[in-house]
């Protein structure tokens, strides 16, 4: 059953936020907007991301939100599409990439609602995919793993190989430090913490200090081993310098929170283009979280300038001329 999104005390209150008898108060197109998760909301990281969101929209256009988590499937997007549809739903984010073919195959189906997913193709002209522009991001994070590691061995523990923060993270390190040497694993999935810390053990065998997962379900577990360790990490997704800020050197940060918010926005004007849509650290969806206080001021101050000159010039460091 679905569930308007509020949580109290781990029991899901259903109300109607800030409306009128099942009504949306947006002035706007937006009427209702709807969530599907293929996990959990409750990973504190990419699906919690994604429920922050939600609330944000919520809380804005005062309209009626709805998630349903475990979707995993065709015939289970089907369903919950048709169930939000019954709600009077005309948004629906599709929290990851899967979503994105389910979509195309779907969508021509309800010309009234708009399909939202990310890192897919969006063929249809109801149908968005977000993209995060996740190099830039990547080339921050290898700059400080480089600069803080003391074997000059680093190391990249990723979901998949199309994940363009891999190439950023590659370019980055090389640029802050031309003697380190860079290992990339790659688990061939989002969230199997079993595999991910298989491949941990291979790095930590060849004497990697400083570990980037690169992978929203099993960064938690492997920041926590490289605690044990001694060992660091460069956080992704979400600031995770809780996790240890003497283990947790920085985090790139992506803001699913408030580009969820600014893709309702578009849609309640009428503003929301169809196919691919990036963003990046312009338009105030990716940041790069918290120092360690084992991050030297000099350093610090050195990537905070490179970070605010790629605001104005869209150029890394590397494309200086």
């Amino acid at each position: 059953m679905f569930k308007v999104l509020l949580r109290f005390g781990g029991i899901v209150v259903c109300l109607v936020l800030l409306a009128s008898c099942g009504q949306s108060s947006s002035n706007g197109k937006l009427k209702k907007v709807g969530l599907l998760v293929p996990e959990t909301i409750n990973d504190q990281v990419w699906g919690t991301m994604g429920y922050k969101g939600m609330l944000k929209i919520q809380s804005k256009f005062h309209v009626d939100v709805y998630y349903k988590e475990g979707i995993h499937s065709l015939a289970s997007v089907e369903r919950a599409i048709k169930e939000f549809n019954q709600k009077g739903v005309n948004l629906i984010f599709g929290h990851g990439n899967e979503f994105a073919t389910y979509f195309n195959e779907l969508a021509n189906d309800y010309p009234h609602i708009h399909f939202v997913s990310f890192n897919g193709d969006a063929d249809l002209p109801n149908t968005t995919s977000l993209n995060f522009e996740a190099y830039s991001m990547g080339f921050f994070g290898g700059m400080v793993a480089a600069h803080t590691t003391k074997t000059n061995k680093i190391g990249m523990i990723a979901a998949y190989k199309w994940q363009p923060e891999i190439a950023g993270f590659l370019k980055g390190a090389s640029f802050e430090n031309q003697d380190v040497n860079v290992k990339i694993e790659y688990v061939n999935g989002w969230d199997d913490d079993e595999k991910a810390l298989q491949l941990l053990k291979h790095l930590l065998d060849a004497d990697v200090d400083v570990v980037y997962p690169a992978g929203d379900g099993f960064n938690v577990p492997i920041i926590e081993t490289l605690k044990e360790k001694g060992l660091y990490a460069i956080g992704y997704v979400s600031d995770q310098s809780d996790l240890g800020e003497s283990t947790v050197l920085i985090s790139t940060v992506q803001h699913v929170d408030l580009l969820y918010e600014l893709v309702a926005e578009k849609f309640n004007h009428g503003k929301l283009s169809s196919g691919t849509l990036t963003f990046d650290f312009q338009d105030g969806v990716i940041s790069m979280g918290e120092y360690s206080p084992l991050i030297d001021e000099k350093f610090q101050k050195r990537l905070n300038e490179y970070i605010d000159n790629y605001k104005k010039t869209g150029k890394l460091p590397n494309e200086y001329k």
